[in-house]
Formats: C-alpha cells, sequence, structure tokens
C-alpha cells in the first residue's frame, strides 16, 4: 500500500484504488510514481486478467494540484530565467507517460468515476480501455479556458473531429450521462451501484483467457496509433507548456499568487457558470442530486 493508492486482487482483477479522497485524489509526483508502479506491477501479475481503477471519495481525480503548480511556475519567473520549453517537456512527460502505462498495458484498463474526472484527471482517465461513471459524476478541461491543454490528446479518438472541439474550445463541463451520449466514455449507473457494476463487468472479462484479452486491445489500440496518437499527443504535451507560458497564463499564474488559485480558478470559471460555480455544484453542496 502506497501514500495516496492501495492494490488488491480478486477474481482475476488487479484493482488499484486512488485513496487520497480528502484532496480529491489531486495529482501529485507521488501518486504519479505511485500510480505507475502499480500498474507496472499489475501489467507483470499473472494471476491479474483485467485491471480497474477506481477511488475513493467525492472526486474520482479533480486534476492537478495548483496551489504547488502554479506556485512552482511563480518560483520560475522569480529566477528570472526564460522559459525552458524542452525541459518542461520532459517535466510533463513524467505524467503523461504514467497516464499512457494504462494505454499501453497489455491488459484490458476499466476505470471507475465518480464525481470530478476534470484537467488532469481526464489526461488520466481517457487512457483506459473503458470507462463507467456514476450518473452523477462530471468530466470536462477547464484548463483550456487558459492554462493548459490535453496532454495526451485522447479526446478526437474517443469522439471524432466536432465534438471534441464542441467542449475543448469552451471548457464546459460534461455531466456523465451526456459523456456517455456522445461517446467520451461507454455508460453511466447510478451512483450507489458504480463499484457493483464496475467490478461484476471487469470480473465478467476476466473470463476470458489473457492472450485473447491482450491480442483484441492490441488489435483496437492499433488503429488510434495508426491515426497519430503518438504524433497528437507530442502536440498536446508541447502545446501544455506553451499555454502556461503565454501572457494569459501567466496573468493566471500572478492572479493565483495574489489571491489564491481556488479564487483564479474561480474568476475563470464563473462567467460560464460550471464546475464549482455552475448549478450542479450548489445542488451537490445543497445535498440534492443534480
Amino acid at each position: 500500500m502506497g501514500r495516496t493508492l492501495r492494490s488488491e486482487t480478486r477474481n482475476g482483477v488487479g484493482t488499484i484504488v486512488l485513496t487520497r479522497a480528502s484532496e480529491y485524489n489531486t495529482i501529485t509526483p507521488e501518486l504519479r510514481d505511485e500510480l505507475a508502479a502499480a500498474v507496472d506491477a499489475a501489467d507483470a501479475d499473472r494471476d491479474v486478467r483485467v485491471i480497474l481503477l477506481r477511488a475513493e471519495g467525492p472526486a474520482f481525480c479533480a486534476g492537478y494540484r495548483l496551489d504547488t503548480s502554479t506556485q512552482a511556475q511563480a518560483a520560475e519567473s522569480e529566477r528570472r530565467r526564460v522559459w525552458d520549453s524542452v525541459a518542461d517537456y520532459h517535466m510533463i512527460s513524467r505524467y503523461v507517460n504514467t497516464y499512457l502505462k494504462l494505454w499501453y498495458a497489455s491488459k484490458p484498463v476499466i476505470a471507475a468515476v465518480q464525481g470530478w474526472c476534470i484537467g488532469g484527471g481526464t489526461d488520466m482517465v481517457l487512457c483506459a480501455d473503458i470507462i463507467i461513471a456514476a450518473e452523477t459524476a462530471s468530466f470536462g478541461y477547464p484548463p483550456s479556458r487558459v492554462w493548459g491543454t490535453p496532454t495526451t490528446a485522447m479526446w478526437v479518438y474517443r469522439m471524432g473531429l466536432e465534438r471534441p472541439k464542441r467542449y475543448l474550445l469552451t471548457g464546459d463541463e460534461i455531466p456523465a450521462p451526456e459523456a456517455a451520449r456522445i461517446g467520451l466514455i461507454l455508460e453511466t449507473v447510478p451512483e450507489e451501484k458504480l463499484l457493483e457494476h464496475a467490478t461484476a463487468f471487469a470480473e465478467r472479462m476476466a473470463k476470458v483467457p489473457l492472450n485473447q484479452l491482450q491480442m483484441l486491445k492490441l488489435m483496437c489500440n492499433h488503429t488510434a496509433e495508426q491515426m497519430g496518437f503518438a504524433t497528437s499527443r507530442l502536440l498536446g504535451s508541447f502545446f501544455d507548456g506553451i499555454a502556461r507560458h503565454t501572457q494569459e497564463g501567466l496573468d493566471f499564474v500572478k492572479r493565483a499568487q495574489e489571491a489564491g488559485f481556488r479564487q483564479a480558478v474561480r474568476e475563470r470559471d464563473e462567467p460560464f457558470g460550471d464546475y464549482g460555480s455552475g448549478p450542479r455544484s450548489k445542488r451537490r453542496r445543497a445535498g440534492k442530486k443534480p
């Protein structure tokens, strides 16, 4: 068991559970490294045929831990050095390479999502083979409004051309039922049935011989590879660094240092009326169904 997750195996399913519930399972270097090791271990375990990724708490993953991220960029500016795009690319690639372990694992990966799965959380989860979400979950990439681009660039490969543009060019929140309708994820279930449903589905898949699962996953994924997936994520990773260092990106970091990152994010999203400032979030805080 690590500090950010735990792993368990049963009935051919290797489950990886994100455990930083109080922090909404935000992405940190420690989570990155522990997730990479956990996926490698499950992929190498002959008792595991299917990997199930899930999380504890009210959110699957609310993206990167922005307080430390904005502080790190502010410190970079204070050193008065010109931004090094190649060093930035290598930095973000350490995260991207971890998410890609879900994609390149020889065994199928199923993700069970509840609550928020936004920003960097989508970079991670969209690399899974199948995503099942609670009906009350929400997806989206709000950093597309300022300070980021999707690093793993999986949106087009899941949904085609126009629908990714519709959501990335606005950063709009995507309620889970809509995410299923447009093909971003597979399906939704009532929140109270998410774990039971995802586990049963993983166990059903685990009845298939391992070599069959491995061949079929590789065959499907190879199509995306032939469509230019490697080039897309290269652009996504480089553009993410550029977006964090545009004038608007630097202004966002400055505002986060002045008022706190929560306030900076609130000011970014309030004009759109979604995520933390939207009616769905207000209903969540009131204990009502979205």
